[in-house]
């Protein structure tokens, strides 16, 4: 019975890549027999741990649909902010504990793990052809980390995260970033707070990669309205108490764009939008308690069906080919496969280590500058 169940698990999990067109120069599938072992491994072990962004939709699809596909492997997801996530992994391991197998999160929280040597390669892991062919992915294989094997981002897309109110701007109004200067904005700019993770943190970057220091300094002088709560600062744009947001994207407007009120995403600003990875950031913790039950789950979920029900369950967007993310625009969300070129898409990233480092980092020290 057991030799049963694994080839039929191994039947249905490898289904879709024959039912997929193959790709000239694709990476060679394992054997039956080594996904079996593989699999049979997996269920000795029994379980996963995975720390996952705090969605209680994506905790649910995940949950009922992979031990559907994978009968005997348990699933244990813990859906909180990635921050707190990784900061348990890290407690953990400095107590000697290995509880954790994977972390999925937001673009910079991995990387203080990574610098802890608390990170064990992604890339040994992908072992089914429709995961390890680069052809099958915008961009190949895009790593958060310099060296390209700890941190992987399996989306990349642009958010409408710059919001007015059409009553009291006008959307010729601001054409370029450098119009949020003019004085008559003083006091009418809501951000999400960028001294807490968030698109708040990442815009924050991102302006002082294309405009530099001295203009977060301006910036900051129009006398913003901080937050970090959302709902208050789409509740304020709403009601007229401020004439454009920062950093809050679709889904915190969908209340009020569904009651009627005047809420609407201002269109691209000369310099551009920044790509983000969202909540894609793959890793590894060291010596994970369940190797072959990670291995398994990873190439579900970088597979098709994973990405399809990760990118409906967050709102993002994967950079697999044959994932449909065109539905997204009305919602907010642009793939960059869909509207870029890679080199567009590398010239606006706010993602990968060296960004991290170079405008994240100093970003967040000149918000604590200036915002308090």
């Amino acid at each position: 019975m057991k030799t049963f169940d694994s080839r039929f698990a191994v039947i249905i999990f490898t289904a879709s890549l024959t039912a997929t067109p193959g790709f000239a120069g694709e990476a060679r599938a394992p054997s039956s027999s080594e996904w079996e072992k593989t699999i049979d491994a997996a269920r000795k072990e029994g379980k996963l741990v995975a720390a996952i962004p705090a969605s209680a939709e994506l905790r649910k699809a995940i949950g009922e649909i992979f031990p559907k596909r994978i009968p005997g492997i348990e699933l244990e997801l813990t859906n909180a902010r990635g921050p707190s996530n990784a900061s348990k992994i890290a407690a953990e391991h400095a107590a000697g504990v290995r509880y954790y197998d994977l972390l999925i999160s937001g673009t910079a929280t991995p990387f203080n793990l990574l610098y802890a040597n608390i990170l064990d390669p992604v890339d040994p892991l992908f072992a089914l052809p429709e995961v390890k062919d680069p052809k099958r992915w915008f961009g190949g294989h895009i790593w958060l980390d310099n060296a390209k094997r700890f941190i992987y981002a399996f989306q990349v897309y642009q958010s409408e995260n710059i919001w007015h109110n059409p009553t009291l701007m006008k959307t010729e109004d601001v054409r370029s970033y450098d119009d949020l200067l003019n004085p008559k904005w003083k006091g009418k700019i809501g951000l999400l707070d960028p001294r807490s993770p968030g698109a708040g943190t990442a815009t924050w970057a991102f302006f002082l990669k294309i405009k530099g220091e001295e203009y977060l300094k301006k910036l900051a002088a129009q006398e913003m309205f901080l937050s970090r709560d959302q709902r208050q600062l789409a509740d304020s744009l709403a009601k007229g108490k401020i004439a454009l947001t920062i950093g809050l994207t679709y889904y915190t407007f969908l209340p009020f764009i569904k009651a009627g009120l005047p809420v609407k995403s201002l269109a691209d600003m000369k310099e551009g939008t920044y790509t983000s990875c969202g909540s894609s950031a793959l890793s590894i913790v060291k010596n994970s308690p369940h190797p072959n039950a990670t291995k398994v789950f990873i190439n579900w979920l970088l597979g098709k069906e994973g990405q399809e029900i990760y990118g409906k369950a967050m709102g993002q967007a994967t950079r697999r080919f044959d994932v449909d993310t065109k539905w997204m625009v009305e919602h907010g969300v642009r793939a960059s496969k869909d509207f870029l070129t890679v080199e567009e898409n590398n010239r606006l990233e706010n993602y990968g280590e060296d960004t991290i480092n170079n405008y994240w980092a100093k970003s967040t020290v000149i918000a604590n500058e200036v915002f308090k």
